[in-house]
């Protein structure tokens, strides 16, 4: 071997090992980013010596499609469960406190105590009390509930705006990708900066992608809705600043094609959009219509009754659509859901004292008079309207539990619905958060850099830059030698 190439062979080596120890201490620099891939260079043997010519990027498609799945799960799971656990508090606060259950249990036992003493009218204004905190029970709860609605509206306005700058980010590192692997360069943190946003993506919509020439890929919904290729399309929505019990919000659109709510508890939603439309217009609105029917249901049990064709007409609870003077104020259909309801609801002034009117007419009657002598000891509506609360009466099926119960036992099962969705939520939500975490363990453990093993490759190639410190050095010997001979 001439002096010339043995001087080749090692200026090549350290060249090589100089570049390879770079991308090992950028490996070790980057290590605790999720978003970075481990890198290694690809040597090659030449004539003479060895360079490396490829850097390549540690990469595991079945991984990365699975992750970005399990992400989608996981924030529609995520923003059902957390949007359940705030709505709990604004509408029955701790324990049910709060809650139309609650204070219907008190108003029972309040009418209770007034049938064993109908003379006594204290005992009849604390059924009166009574009477208005379920009625702030149901109006508060109807209010809260709409606010809330008109706050998840805000928060998926806010979710499609974070999306589109996400898909103009993403642009902008598909660009940089095609462009640098046209040319031939080196794209690492080209890829890295666009799968860290794929992953930010999944996170508001679900996501399926496929490659192109050039490395361009191309991004659709599960559904096939495709939400970018070669630019982003269009994810529009128009927010609402007010809800009404009823009312359903608007629809996001992905292409003019819209974007659907989840449906259960463990929710089919898949992106933190679909679980925000999911409260919005589901368990919001569910929650609501089952206010209303419990509203309705007050209604009917303390109307006043009489023979045919005489209808029933409203007696303790009435509302604010109920028919006025000269008309007489008649109840709603029977299993029929009136929208809000239970934000109309109030105590008929005619029987509040502290509105002028006469709690005995609670006792003996308003518009059909029952007890016409003024008995004191009258007790008869009374016990009727303690028996009607526990009576089977219809409900609309539209409110989503049982169709045909008491008043009292729907109250219950309202609270029971939507505990019981609440758990399956919260419990789903520990299941996905668990499978989005193993899938990106998973795929660091693929791709991601392990310390240790970059350590021990740092120092294999601190023993190759010696050996060939050594050679240059063995060869720059032998040529003062040689040039010492000449002379």
């Amino acid at each position: 071997m001439s002096l010339s190439s043995a001087l080749n062979i090692a200026q090549s080596a350290l060249q090589s090992t100089s570049r390879q120890t770079g991308i090992v201490s950028r490996n070790v620099a980057d290590a605790s980013n999720p978003d970075y891939s481990r890198r290694t260079a690809n040597v090659v043997s030449t004539a003479p010596g060895a360079r490396a010519i490829d850097i390549q990027r540690a990469t595991n498609e079945l991984l990365f499609r699975q992750n970005l799945a399990a992400l989608s799960s996981w924030a529609g799971q995520s923003a059902l469960s957390g949007g359940m656990d705030r709505l709990e508090l604004a509408v029955n606060g701790v324990d049910n406190a709060s809650s139309a259950s609650a204070a219907i249990g008190k108003l029972a036992q309040a009418l209770q105590l007034y049938a064993t003493s109908p003379a006594n009218q204290n005992m009849g204004t604390s059924v009166i009390d009574a009477a208005k905190a379920v009625v702030r029970s149901l109006n508060d709860g109807t209010k809260a509930i709409q606010d809330f609605r008109a706050q998840a509206d805000g928060e998926i306005a806010t979710s499609v705006d974070d999306l589109n700058t996400l898909l103009g980010q993403f642009q902008d590192a598909n660009a940089a990708v095609v462009s640098g692997t046209r040319s031939g360069t080196d794209v690492s943190d080209a890829l890295d900066k666009r799968d860290a946003l794929l992953k930010k993506i999944a996170e508001y919509v679900p996501v399926s992608t496929y490659t192109r020439g050039a490395n361009d890929m191309v991004i659709t919904t599960t559904n096939g809705t495709t939400l970018f290729e070669t630019i982003p399309r269009s994810v529009t929505f128009s927010p609402s600043s007010a809800y009404g019990a009823g009312v359903t919000g608007n629809t996001v659109y992905i292409d003019n094609v819209p974007v659907t709510g989840g449906n259960g508890g463990n929710t089919d939603a898949a992106g933190k959009i679909a679980g925000l439309i999911q409260l919005r217009d589901g368990v919001a609105s569910t929650m609501q219509s089952q206010l209303d029917e419990i509203a309705r249901g007050l209604i009917t049990a303390f109307s006043e009754t009489s023979s045919p064709p005489n209808p029933d007409l409203a007696g303790l609870f009435t509302w604010s659509g109920a028919p006025t003077p000269p008309a007489l104020p008649t109840i709603p259909a029977a299993g029929t859901l009136v929208n809000g309801l239970a934000g109309q609801i109030s105590v008929n002034s005619a029987m509040d004292p502290a509105k002028g009117g006469d709690v005995t007419k609670l006792r003996d009657g308003l518009n059909y008079v029952a007890n016409p002598d003024h008995n004191a000891a009258f007790a008869d509506l009374l016990i009727k309207y303690g028996d009607a609360l526990d009576k089977p009466m219809a409900f609309s099926p539209a409110a989503g539990i049982a169709s045909n119960s008491s008043v009292t036992t729907y109250s219950a099962n309202a609270i029971g619905w939507f505990e019981g969705m609440r758990q399956q939520a919260a419990t789903a939500a520990d299941t996905k958060e668990a499978l989005a975490t193993r899938t990106a363990e998973a795929l660091s453990n693929e791709t991601g850099v392990n310390v240790d093993t970059e350590m021990s490759l740092l120092l294999d190639l601190e023993h190759t830059y010696q050996a060939s410190a050594r050679i240059l050095s063995t060869v720059n010997q032998m040529l003062d030698s040689l040039l010492q001979a000449v002379r």
